[in-house]
């Protein structure tokens, strides 16, 4: 077995924190996971890893080495993408994880054209609203919108969605529409309940001052397309990223309001944990997506939330 097997285990080891899990990512046998770290270290001559019935920990040493095996795999990885762009070779596995209605409408369509282009790469994309435990759940990356509730996690800027606050044009007649932030006190409100920030709307008018409001209305959901359907059918306000609602409101379906205010700009950003192993395929992946995501929106979206 050839050493950079060994160190691939090693690595995969370390970052799925069980032999199993690191097994299943690599496509062998628990065993044989097992096998390839306890030749690595028997080829060193150094415990890389402390094992218990519970819990796998890194010695000294075998922090040490983990943080130069990963540099060693990434170039290797670099450099084996780089020999075969010619060929438009990039191979293996990614698992993805984004948000649904972001997923559905913009990552599922890039997915499709990226497995077109590049035929050995296999996707798996999980679509799901709550945040995914990289490690865990063995993702190489995560989409996630908006402030990360964990810091901790390495990330990469793709683009950037405003929020925009809307109803339907039957919902402004039969309810008028707010003069002021303070006004949506008044309103029925369609609060996504899983936002970073909690439920709070913040606004900001022309220089930039913030405005807290807590929103209040008869539905709140973890599903921006639940409540996209229920501002259609007249139910309420919403405040929602523009990648949902732009062309509703471009084709009349829901108007804004507030002139003068605007929603808050939140990043849409790919995130995996510290320390991994970055397969080039998901350095070509997102390049791939960014360019794409540009396209669209080519700079921050300076949507206002009234005519």
């Amino acid at each position: 077995m050839d050493r950079f097997t060994r160190l691939a285990a090693f690595v995969r080891v370390v970052e799925s924190g069980s032999f199993s899990a690191a097994a299943a990512k690599l496509g062998v046998s628990r065993a044989a996971a097992s096998k390839y770290v306890q030749q690595l270290e028997e080829h060193l001559g150094v415990r890389l890893l402390n094992r218990t019935t519970r819990r796998l920990s890194l010695t000294e040493e075998g922090a040490a080495f983990h943080e130069r095996a990963v540099r060693i795999l990434a170039e290797l990885d670099a450099a084996e993408l780089e020999a075969s762009a010619g060929a438009g070779e990039p191979r293996g596995t990614l698992r993805l994880s984004a948000p649904v209605s972001f997923g559905t409408r913009h990552l599922g369509p890039a997915v499709a054209e990226f497995v077109c282009r590049y035929p050995h790469v296999q996707v798996e994309l999980a679509l799901e609203d709550r945040y995914a435990d990289l490690v865990e759940e063995g993702c190489d990356a995560a989409i996630r919108i908006g402030r990360l509730a964990d810091s901790s996690l390495v990330a990469r800027r793709l683009c950037a969605t405003t929020l925009i606050l809307a109803a339907s044009p039957d919902y402004w007649r039969r309810k008028g529409k707010p003069r002021r932030p303070a006004d949506l006190a008044l309103e029925d409100c369609l609060v996504y309940t899983l936002q970073a920030g909690g439920r709070s709307w913040r606004l900001f008018d022309a220089a930039g001052v913030e405005t807290v409001l807590q929103p209040k209305g008869s539905l709140a959901a973890n599903n921006g397309d639940v409540l996209r359907e229920a501002a259609l059918a007249g139910a309420g306000v919403v405040l929602l990223p523009d990648f949902l609602v732009a062309d509703d409101i471009a084709a009349g379906r829901l108007e804004t309001a507030l002139p003068g205010w605007r929603g808050a700009e939140l990043g849409i950003q790919a995130v995996w944990p510290p320390g991994r192993y970055v397969p080039a395929r998901l350095r070509l992946f997102l390049d791939f997506v960014a360019a794409r995501l540009k396209s669209r929106w080519p700079e921050e979206i300076p949507v206002a939330l009234g005519r």
